[in-house]
């Protein structure tokens, strides 16, 4: 995402947890420290996590997924970071200044701003970076998060230059940004990964910089990437030329690549991680109870939802009918009591309750089985079939990974018990699974949002435009796309609520995905470990981290 979203503004600026340290005994599984004389043992600053597979991509401009972030987030940093309050901070940018119209931005960089290899960061690797990322020739998934700037959305569709894409190094510590629109949140996005400088020397000499560690793989965030063992472990040292290095407590942080989660778990009761869970990792459902019980469970409510895409170009789910049916036969109660117990909460909504309050009803009945026959019967008189026995077999796909495997398999016997639909279960590898998608070779497909941003038009974007970067559902309305547009251009809090509201409506009448869930973070972590600051987005920060 991984890549990781006012009563809009107020509460919805990303909100920072200092996460509190939890004990643990033999019998709750937590890593022992106790030194002989019954004192705690000191702990190396070693930290140790897993992100549970290979990372889609580590070039700031290409990653879309929050596996990447988890990594990205350590070893680059934006203009602007989230702060410990949860608010954006200077970081690359010593100072800000922002016009009265509030759509120029002039960023002026830190003096000992540095790469990893001791290259100055200069305003020209912002500049290239963002460019490089609206470059149609790059793919970037994340491309449309740099629409903000004027110009920038005609250049990534090959309907202007990137030459007049409105970032410019006026010289080599400033750089002007000029936006479409007023943006409020428009800091909060600068802290965002897809932001993030490259260094410019260094992508200019060598095309593949990002893929592998070693003297090309160069970054300027608080971490530097020591080793990269593909599909093994990744190993993170002090970036010694980072600016704010004096805060950087750590040694080392291992980040292994291990997708079971029983193994992690298991790992972190024998010591072998210090964290287990959310969001780098994830703990076996089964544990989750008697970790709970235990009190060693920790639980936060992020802004996220578990969808399942529809892919609308593929029959029979090109008909909204088929799709709404689909969608009001799944018991997403049974789905978060008996699979996920980790306390999410049934979404029949797009837009997480923290950022449209009443979406904690939505807009349909759950597991509304009487409505879904309803929507069948309709669907297949619309396509000439008399029943379901005429339909082929629905696949429905999803990544490596127990608990998506479970959620299809309980979705398998719904559609089939409820609807009478044969559903066929596609598994593969996240790499593999993500690119299925982006391609679109496939008909229903497991994915998951976490908010980059505070603000609900990060949700409803990314279904603004057919062939939009993370859209997959080559679904596109025009009015819905004219409301999202319109939206950028209204100052008034109230009435751009109102036409995002509208516009969610609209999505989820034609019903593109069908929501599961909303999200929450849980996790274990070792008792000694402290200051790992985790957002309101569910991202987490380990710049500050320590063990007492």
């Amino acid at each position: 995402m991984k890549k990781r979203l006012s009563i809009l503004f107020s509460l919805l600026l990303v909100m920072s947890l200092f996460l509190a340290a939890c004990g643990f005994n033999k019998e709750s599984g937590g890593s022992e420290n106790a030194s002989s004389d019954g004192g705690e043992k000191k702990k190396e600053q070693e930290l140790r996590v897993n992100i549970k597979t290979e990372p889609f991509s580590l070039n700031p401009g290409l990653a879309n997924d929050s596996t990447s972030s988890n990594v990205l987030l350590q070893t680059f940093e934006g203009l602007t970071r989230i702060g410990k309050d949860g608010k954006p901070e200077n970081a690359m940018a010593k100072d800000v200044k922002v016009s009265d119209d509030q759509t120029k931005y002039t960023f002026t960089i830190r003096d000992d701003a540095k790469w990893s290899n001791g290259d100055p960061v200069t305003a020209k690797d912002f500049e290239y970076a963002w460019k490089w990322a609206l470059d149609p020739k790059n793919e970037s998934q994340y491309a449309y998060q740099l629409y903000y700037v004027k110009n920038a959305q005609a250049a990534n569709e090959g309907k202007g230059s990137l030459d007049d894409v409105a970032v410019k190094a006026t010289d080599d510590k400033t750089l002007e940004v000029t936006l479409e629109n007023p943006t409020p949140y428009f800091l909060e996005l600068t802290a965002f990964y897809t932001y993030f400088p490259v260094n410019t020397k260094i992508a200019e000499s060598n095309e593949k910089w990002y893929t592998n560690a070693g003297e090309n793989y160069t970054s300027n965030g608080p971490f530097k990437l020591k080793a990269w063992k593909h599909n093994d472990k990744i190993e993170l040292v002090p970036n010694e030329n980072y600016w704010d290095k004096d805060a950087v407590k750590l040694k080392k942080v291992e980040m292994y690549m291990i997708n079971d989660n029983n193994t992690e778990l298991s790992m972190f009761k024998n010591g072998e991680l210090d964290w287990a869970g959310m969001p780098t990792g994830q703990l076996p459902a089964d544990a989750l109870p008697e970790l709970k019980k235990d009190g060693s469970l920790n639980i936060q409510e992020i802004a996220g939802t578990y969808w399942y895409k529809f892919n609308t170009e593929q029959k029979p789910l090109d008909n909204v009918n088929i799709r709404k049916a689909l969608a009001y036969a799944i018991d997403r109660k049974g789905i978060t009591e008996q699979i996920t117990k980790d306390g999410s909460v049934p979404a029949m909504a797009a837009v997480p309750p923290t950022m449209f309050e009443d979406n904690k009803k939505g807009y349909f009945k759950d597991n509304d089985v009487k409505k879904a026959k309803e929507y069948l019967e309709k669907g297949l008189k619309e396509m000439g079939l008399k029943d379901a026995s005429e339909l082929p077999a629905i696949k429905v796909s999803y990544n490596t990974d127990e608990k998506h495997a479970k959620i299809a398999q309980a979705v398998q016997d719904m559609w089939k018990k409820n609807l009478g639909i044969k559903v066929q279960l596609d598994n593969s590898e996240w790499a593999v699974y993500i690119e299925k998608l982006h391609q679109g070779d496939y008909q229903v497909g497991r994915m998951g949002w976490l908010g980059d941003f505070n603000d609900p038009i990060n949700f409803l974007e990314l279904f603004r435009d057919k062939k939009g970067g993370n859209n997959d559902t080559n679904w596109e309305n025009p009015e819905y796309k004219k409301l999202l547009i319109d939206s950028q251009k209204e100052t008034d809090p109230k009435k751009r609520q109102a036409m995002l509201k509208k516009a969610e409506g609209i999505f989820m009448d034609e019903m593109p995905v069908a929501p599961i869930y909303f999200y929450t973070n849980a996790w274990v972590q070792d008792k000694q470990l402290k200051d790992v600051v985790m957002s309101g987005l569910g991202d987490i920060q380990i710049k500050w981290a320590h063990f007492e």
